[in-house]
């Protein structure tokens, strides 16, 4: 959806312009539109294969059961028809479309009907089409009681109960068809920032905006006849190329709401992330500051971060906590701590990022609701996105202060960090903290480029810096000494950065990349990318953390919060920031870096044409389940050390 949402849509806008220009990719947007709907309509119809012929047959193995309403018995029809009566009809508005009722402007992916009529109404009026929305208030996918599915868990999607029951809306009238469909439309914010005297407010006044933007793609079930999606495309000036017909209900996302029933047996274990040893023993200034602390999430607990910001507000000796906010979420626990820290006195100064795309809405809130506990909020540089993951304490200690830093790959929300991989850093480094209140100065103020000892940042020098180290590992293989470049990244499509590991692999660096995501590279191309290999890890969790390391001993290592791409090194604030402690290093190698590439470690490679096949050494060894047990282990250990 979001795709569809922004870069489809952002494409179509080229389009309409009569943009003709070619991308990095030589295609020009016309091209990129035809391709993108060929790739989609595959992807498309390989998720409902697996929705219809293997998952929900497997659930309905276990008595969890979405009843077809060709197959409702009398008792299921009539209970669906109590329910519609009493629970959905009062909240549907149905839209005849005649002179004085045009074509609504629906509301973006909001489940709708189009319904064919047949018949006069009490005036005399004879339409022949309806619109119908649903609103967002009614849930997707109703359970059934159990005596009356006849299975332990027993649901009716939505758009079943309505299509059984349209004729209730229409009194008189004959329904001769009802088509569920849903139209997805460009949800981009558009802000002038150089125009604007508050962002805050611009950006709440485009908010709205989002459900009404262009229409982009128009999704209709399969059973939709041709005259009808020939029609809704009219009214929502498209082309058949964003008609896209689906063998199952319009939003199959909603089915995710099968994940509340209660089988445990059907799920992955609980995870309990473990402590870190570090912290657990003494006061987590007093362990910072004798030794850099690492923490691997979701392995790892995040409650250290939050420990820090909690204690901001008790402790006097802190008197200023300064941070960046990508997605965080206005009443999460981070943002409590932060309230509560503003609130008690503290200094806190947050630079939030507005334009987080699809957390607008919950990010303005959360500066409002900051401002309100009197913390200093500021959006970052006009025309960059602040997307660098720092949190920076400063603690009267010893008659001066002292600074501590938090440096990590994900965001600051406590959801992602029990679903995302990522790295965070805890340090007293005196250099890493001048590095990180130098930027906040220049993000909340004024000045030249910073000099900084150890921080690298985009978009000033990072870019150059990869270059540059990926050059040095080229030069070394030319001469004949040993080399090596590991990075893991959710996206490599920067075209000088592909180039350069083009030009490495040829001078015979070995190259390894594990990529989750877009990878712009192709690999084992003769003369061009022999040495270079490509996996991606997909799993229980989301593969997150950006860790790139230099080196035949892999000991010129940085975590970051940047992708390899254009816009995250020329239009956003990001840091990449060096693991030396030899300790942690190994560790960071290992788990982020070796052992995605193991032997047997199940992992996807992408091949030299562009696709994707299993590992041809992967023996169902899952990573994550692999680190899981791991920290299980040290946790259980660490606990046995403890005992008296």
């Amino acid at each position: 959806d979001e795709f569809v949402e922004i870069r489809v849509a952002g494409l179509r806008e080229q389009v309409n312009a009569g943009v003709a220009a070619p991308g990095p990719d030589g295609l020009v947007p016309k091209e990129a539109l035809r391709r993108i709907r060929a790739s989609v309509l595959d992807l498309v119809r390989e998720q409902y294969r697996l929705l219809g012929d293997i998952l929900l047959p497997a659930l309905a193995a276990e008595g969890i059961v979405v009843l077809r309403r060709h197959a409702w018995s009398d008792a299921q029809r009539e209970w669906t028809r109590r329910f519609f009566t009493e629970q959905v009809l009062p909240l549907l508005t149905p839209i005849a479309l005649d002179p004085s009722h045009p074509f609504p402007t629906l509301l973006n992916k909001i489940l709708t009907f189009a319904v064919r009529l047949e018949g006069q109404d009490a005036f005399g009026r004879d339409a022949g089409i309806a619109v119908v929305q649903a609103g967002r208030t009614v849930p997707r996918l109703i359970p059934m009681p159990a005596d009356v599915a006849g299975v332990p868990h027993g649901f009716v999607l939505l758009s079943s109960l309505i299509g059984d029951n349209i004729g209730a809306l229409f009194p008189g009238m004959t329904v001769v068809g009802c088509h569920p469909f849903r139209v997805t439309r460009d949800s981009d914010l558009w802000v002038d920032e150089e125009e604007v005297d508050d962002l805050l407010d611009a950006i709440k006044g485009e908010l709205p905006r989002r459900h009404f933007g262009d229409a982009v793609r128009l999704e209709v079930s399969r059973s939709c006849p041709d005259d009808t999606a020939r029609f809704l495309l009219e009214q929502l000036d498209l082309g058949e190329d964003a008609l896209y017909r689906v063998d199952g209900p319009v939003n199959p996302a909603r089915l995710v709401a099968l994940h509340d029933v209660d089988r445990p047996d059907l799920k992955y274990p609980v995870h309990r992330p473990a402590p870190s040893p570090r912290l657990a023993r003494s006061d987590p200034f007093d362990a910072i500051r004798a030794h850099d602390v690492l923490l691997h999430h979701p392995y790892e607990s995040f409650s250290p971060v939050l420990d820090l910001l909690r204690q901001v507000a008790q402790d006097p000796a802190v008197v200023a906590v300064k941070t960046t906010l990508y997605r965080t979420g206005p009443r999460s626990e981070v943002a409590e701590a932060l309230v509560r820290a503003a609130q008690a006195g503290t200094e806190v100064t947050a630079v939030i990022e507005l334009r987080a795309r699809c957390d607008e809405a919950a990010n303005v809130e959360l500066a409002t609701r900051l401002q309100e506990a009197g913390a200093s909020v500021v959006y970052g540089v006009v025309g960059y996105k602040t997307h660098a993951k720092m949190m920076l304490f400063l603690r009267r200690e010893d008659g001066g202060l002292r600074r501590y830093v938090h440096l990590g790959t994900g965001n600051y929300h406590t959801a992602t960090a029990r679903a995302y991989t990522d790295v965070s850093l805890l340090s007293a480094d005196p250099s890493l903290g001048a590095d990180v209140h130098r930027l906040f100065q220049e993000l909340t103020g004024l000045g030249t480029e910073p000099a900084l000892l150890k921080l690298v940042v985009a978009p000033f020098r990072l870019r150059e810096q990869l270059l540059e180290r990926i050059g040095n590992q080229a030069r070394l293989a030319a001469e004949g000494k040993p080399s090596r470049i590991v990075a893991k990244l959710n996206s490599l499509s920067e075209p000088s950065l592909v180039t350069a590991l083009y030009t490495a692999s040829q001078a015979g660096v070995p190259v390894d990349l594990i990529v989750r995501g877009i990878c712009a590279l192709r690999p084992g191309l003769p003369g061009i990318s022999e040495h270079i290999r490509v996996h991606s890890i997909v799993g229980r969790f989301l593969e997150h953390a950006r860790v790139w390391a230099f080196g035949a001993e892999l000991d010129e290592l940085y975590c970051g919060s940047a992708d390899w791409m254009h816009r995250n090194l020329f239009r956003r604030v990001e840091t990449a920031f060096p693991i030396t402690d030899p300790e942690l290093r190994a560790r960071v190698v290992d788990e982020c870096l070796l052992a995605p590439l193991a032997e047997g470690v199940l992992a996807w490679e992408l091949r030299s044409d562009g696709t994707y096949a299993r590992a041809p050494a992967a023996g169902g060894l899952s990573l994550q389940e692999l680190l899981l047990t791991r920290y299980a282990e040290r946790s259980r250990s660490t606990n046995q050390e403890d005992m008296p």
